[in-house]
């Protein structure tokens, strides 16, 4: 009996090496920093604008006789949108016309004496002058009833009403307002540090394309490009305004609305390494390594870009580094693992990511 309980201890003891033996034998997977072209994607909160927007308002004083278009109409340019009674003005330029007949008349005669010498050149003068001014009392006059009609200076769409017919009205009150809306300006603020980088890798003369993500979060079918950066920065926010133009062709924009605009950046020989691969300690991103006999060793990394499940590393790593790609939870410091190496484009490829 003696003898069958230490083959039974002796059994158990092997047992329990073997597993302990197996569990330190676990295999993790390890892979290097891949170095590649790639893309950034920087979002921007952006406030959509008409190429042209502006306040339609009454230029004379009177009652709103007649609107001929409606909100939302797209008008041509000419186009008669409202009309001031024109009747105190009608009056105004027949009255002038009137004076511009009598000073005519009377120059004419005046000239025809002075002529003969029956009268002084002075009066002759004078008579010219009073003449010019009946003109341009009557030019005046023209042109005060013309106000009364409020007609499209470009192709555009008329907004909401402010007035109705009948609605009496002093010179300035507004209208309506009317938009421009074949392109569209798209203005987003952009940090100091990012505009510097910005400087720093696009040359002036290269068009930066930028698309945009509407409110539905689709996106909009047609690419901007920046055009102009305004000319100062904004010293409560530290920002400066980018301002892109999107064609919209289909009318789709309108003046007003909000969306996202997304920068999408250039990087050359961009240092890659899964996201899943690092871990945080008091806000710092760190991996850990596997030097030459196989153990962990914690190094700090430097993160400076972001793209979907990826880190852009900038230091703290090399290329030729290998790195713990999972079960960072499950080893120590100084640890020596067993693992299996996972080509760097192949640890990539597996990840949900879009780069190029």
């Amino acid at each position: 009996m003696l003898l069958s309980l230490c083959g039974t201890l002796w059994i158990a003891s092997c047992n329990s090496h073997g597993e302990e033996h197996k569990e330190s034998e676990t295999t993790f997977l390890v892979t290097s920093p891949l170095t590649m072209d790639t893309l950034i994607t920087k979002d921007y909160v952006s406030q959509i604008h008409s190429i042209q927007h502006i306040e339609l308002r009454a230029q004379e004083r009177g009652y709103l006789q007649k609107i001929y278009v409606d909100e939302g109409q797209l008008v041509k340019k000419g186009q008669l949108m409202f009309k001031i009674m024109p009747k105190l003005y009608e009056a105004e330029q027949q009255s002038a016309k009137a004076e511009v007949d009598f000073a005519t008349i009377e120059y004419q005669n005046t000239k025809t004496l002075a002529d003969r010498n029956i009268v002084a050149p002075n009066e002759l003068a004078m008579a010219k002058a009073k003449l010019a001014k009946a003109t341009a009392e009557l030019a005046l006059a023209e042109v005060h009833l013309q106000f009364t009609e409020i007609r499209a200076p470009f192709d555009g769409i008329i907004g909401r009403f402010h007035v109705r017919e009948g609605s009496l009205l002093d010179e300035g009150d507004l209208l309506s307002e009317f938009s421009d809306n074949s392109k569209m300006w798209v203005y987003y603020n952009v940090p100091e540090a990012e505009y510097l980088e910005y400087k720093a890798k696009v040359a002036s003369n290269d068009d930066v394309i930028v698309h945009l993500l509407m409110a539905n979060n689709k996106y909009f079918a047609y690419q901007g490009v920046v055009e102009t950066i305004v000319a100062d920065f904004n010293n409560e926010t530290g920002n400066i305004a980018f301002r892109a133009t999107f064609p919209n062709p289909d009318g789709l924009l309108r003046h007003g609305e909000t969306g996202n605009i997304e920068m999408r950046i250039p990087l050359k020989n961009a240092l890659l390494i899964p996201q899943k691969a690092t871990f945080e300690v008091l806000d710092k991103k760190y991996v850990y390594v596997v030097d030459e006999e196989n153990k962990i060793r914690s190094r700090e990394v430097t993160i400076v870009a972001e793209i979907p499940h990826i880190f852009v590393i900038s230091e703290g790593i090399k290329e030729t580094d290998k790195i713990l790609l999972e079960g960072l939870r499950l080893v120590r410091e100084n640890e020596e693992i067993h693992y299996e190496f996972v080509q760097p484009h192949t640890a990539l490829s597996q990840l949900d990511l879009y780069a190029e």
